[in-house]
């Protein structure tokens, strides 16, 4: 059985799912190995245009596999501590391969996101979730801290410093009212209709300029780590230009709109 499936729902849609359900899709390494790769394969999938990751059954990720997280090669010959240490790395690893794709993702939470899926979750560009998720920072609960695999970075940036401090500190579960309400997920929806939703935006993004819109993605990831508003605007006004003098897009869509149709935007001079 493959804990990964790839499928394409919809023209340039590529759907990653976490396929263990009856573990609420954990985080055990035979699950997040082959997720980090799949995920850099679709990013180099040029066919592809959006991402959507979900989990199977009833839950997206229910963080760490208390059960049996696996064993890798790389934890041959290390003690404890030098396991752990290579662990969090693979983990780390597959946050940062979301952040790093060439697509946007969007993250349909169709159920519980836990410790490390909370994570997983706010690792996504943009987020959808069923009437039925909700979030919980484990770690705290665990006797552990509720920073890791770069939640203490993102959340802060998402919904505000107070807030996040509050939900962290508090290890309390957030539920998807309070999550769109607070600007965690763009929508909450009923669970039969969430994918659905996810594709429509995929199609709307997809009409876009696939330059433009992987672009996009980056200079708002880079915004957060902007060491200052003056630098990132130089940094945006490179990507802006790059466009606007390697394409003939911006000519395609006044063309487009005196002609009332749907702009069709190749990318190219």
């Amino acid at each position: 059985m493959s804990f990964i499936q790839i499928e394409k729902p919809r023209p340039h849609v590529t759907q990653i799912i976490l396929n263990r359900p009856e573990r609420m899709n954990a985080m055990a390494f035979d699950v997040m190995v082959p997720l980090r790769e799949a995920l850099e394969e679709v990013s180099f999938d040029n066919d592809c245009r959006v991402v959507v990751l979900t989990g199977a059954g009833k839950g997206f990720c229910s963080g760490a596999d208390l059960v049996n997280p696996g064993f890798l090669p790389i934890f041959e010959g290390l003690t404890m501590p030098g396991i752990s240490r290579r662990a969090m790395k693979v983990l780390d690893d597959v946050i940062l391969a979301l952040r790093d794709m060439h697509q946007p993702v969007i993250g349909a939470i169709n159920g519980p996101a836990i410790g490390g899926g909370f994570c997983l979750a706010l690792a996504c560009d943009i987020r959808l979730a069923s009437d039925t998720a909700y979030f919980r920072p484990a770690g705290i609960n665990n006797g552990l801290t509720a920073a890791e695999l770069g939640l203490s970075f993102l959340l802060p940036r998402a919904i505000g410093a107070s807030r996040a401090f509050e939900i962290m500190l508090s290890g309390r579960d957030v539920s998807a009212e309070e999550a769109e309400r607070i600007g965690l997920v763009s929508r909450v929806l009923p669970g039969e209709e969430l994918l659905d939703a996810c594709y429509q935006l995929a199609e709307r993004i997809i009409g876009y300029s696939h330059l433009g819109v992987e672009l996009t993605k980056q200079m708002l990831w880079s915004s957060l780590e902007a060491g200052s508003m003056h630098a990132h605007m130089n940094h945006e006004s490179h990507a802006q230009l790059f466009v606007r003098m390697t394409t003939r897009n911006f000519e395609e869509a006044i063309r487009a709109r005196k002609e009332g149709r749907p702009p069709q935007f190749e990318d190219s001079l």
